[in-house]
C-alpha cells in the first residue's frame, strides 16, 4: 500500500480506459489544474451524490481553471450506464485492479459493520498544472465533499 500523497508530491501519472472506451492520461491535463476524485461505486447513493456535486459545480470549477476525473473500480460499460443515467460530462475512468487507486493511497483497510476489508477509500487530489499535488484528501464524505473542497480551494469567496 502506497504512503498517503502530500502537497508537493508528484502525482502518479497513469493511463485508464473511460466510460467511452478511450484512454485517458493524467499527463493529457498538464498544464491545467486537474481535480482527481476517487468514488467506490457507481450508481450507489453516495457515489451518485457526490458525481452529481461534481456535476453540477462543473461550470464553476472549469470556470477557476479546474478539470475533474472520476475514478473508481468500476467497468467502463458500468461507468457509461452511471454517466447517462446522472447526465455527468466529465470522464469517469475505471480502475478495475485498483493499480491507480493504490499509486494514489486510496486502496486500503475499511471497516463496516465491524467487518474489516480491503476497498476504495472516498479521497480527492488536487494536481497542479506541473503535475504536482497541490491538496490531498483522504476519507472525505460524499455529502457537501465538494463544497468543502471548493472553500479548501478558495474559489468560494
Amino acid at each position: 500500500m502506497a504512503e498517503r500523497l502530500i502537497p508537493g508530491d508528484p502525482a502518479p501519472d497513469f493511463t485508464l480506459t473511460g466510460k467511452d472506451g478511450s484512454k485517458i492520461s493524467l499527463s493529457d491535463f498538464r498544464g491545467k489544474k486537474t481535480i482527481v476524485y476517487f468514488y467506490p461505486a457507481a450508481s450507489t447513493p453516495g457515489c451518485t451524490k457526490q458525481a452529481c456535486d461534481f456535476r453540477d459545480s462543473l461550470a464553476s470549477l472549469k470556470g477557476a481553471g479546474y478539470e475533474v476525473l472520476g475514478i473508481s473500480p468500476d467497468s467502463p460499460a458500468a461507468l457509461a450506464k452511471f454517466a447517462t443515467e446522472e447526465e455527468l460530462t466529465f470522464p469517469l475512468l475505471s480502475d478495475e485492479d485498483h493499480a491507480v487507486a493504490d499509486a494514489y493511497a486510496a486502496w486500503g483497510e475499511k471497516k463496516n459493520y465491524g467487518k474489516t476489508y480491503m476497498g476504495l477509500i472516498r479521497s480527492t487530489i488536487v494536481v497542479d498544472p506541473d503535475g504536482k499535488v497541490e491538496l490531498a484528501q483522504y476519507n472525505v464524505r460524499a455529502t457537501g465533499h465538494v463544497a468543502k473542497l471548493r472553500r479548501d480551494l478558495k474559489l468560494d469567496k
